[in-house]
C-alpha cells in the first residue's frame, strides 16, 4: 500500500474519531471524549508520518509523534506544544488506576472535553494543511 493511501486510511479514522468524541460529548461521557480526540491527534500525525513515506508508526504519545514530523517539516513546531496536551488523555481516561482515585467517568468533565475537541481540531486542521502543501 502506498504512503499516500496509508495516510489516507489513517486520517479518515482520526476524522472518524473525532466525530466520536463529539457524539460522546453530547451524550456526557467526557472521559471518552477526551480519550477519543487523543486518538483522533495521534492517527492525524501518524497519518501525516506515513504519507512522508513511514513504514511503520511507532508509539502513542503526541509528543513523540510530533518530534518525528518536526524531522520532515519544522513546523510541526508550532502545533506538538498544544498537541502533546491530548496525551494526558491517553491512560487515565480510560482506566481507574490512571488516577489517585475515584473513576474516568466521574473525573473528566465538559470543561476537559471541550479543551481536547479544541485542541484536537487544531491537530486535524494543521495536518491538513500541511498535507495539502506536500500537493502543490
Amino acid at each position: 500500500m502506498s504512503g499516500r493511501t496509508e495516510s489516507e486510511r489513517w486520517l479518515a479514522q482520526a476524522q472518524h474519531d473525532l466525530a466520536g468524541a463529539e457524539h460522546a460529548v453530547s451524550g456526557d461521557f467526557h472521559a471518552l471524549a477526551c480519550f477519543l480526540c487523543q486518538q483522533a491527534g495521534e492517527k492525524a500525525v501518524a497519518g501525516y508520518l506515513f504519507a512522508r513515506g513511514a513504514d511503520h508508526i511507532w508509539g502513542h504519545a503526541l509528543a513523540d509523534l510530533c518530534e518525528d514530523a518536526m524531522q520532515l517539516d519544522q513546523s510541526f513546531d508550532v502545533i506538538k506544544s498544544v498537541a502533546m496536551l491530548l496525551d494526558k488523555y491517553y491512560h487515565p481516561t480510560r482506566y481507574p488506576t490512571g488516577l489517585p482515585g475515584g473513576v474516568p467517568h466521574d473525573v473528566y468533565d465538559q470543561v476537559d472535553s471541550g479543551r481536547a475537541l479544541e485542541i484536537a481540531r487544531d491537530v486535524l486542521q494543521f495536518v491538513s494543511t500541511r498535507l495539502d502543501s506536500l500537493d502543490q
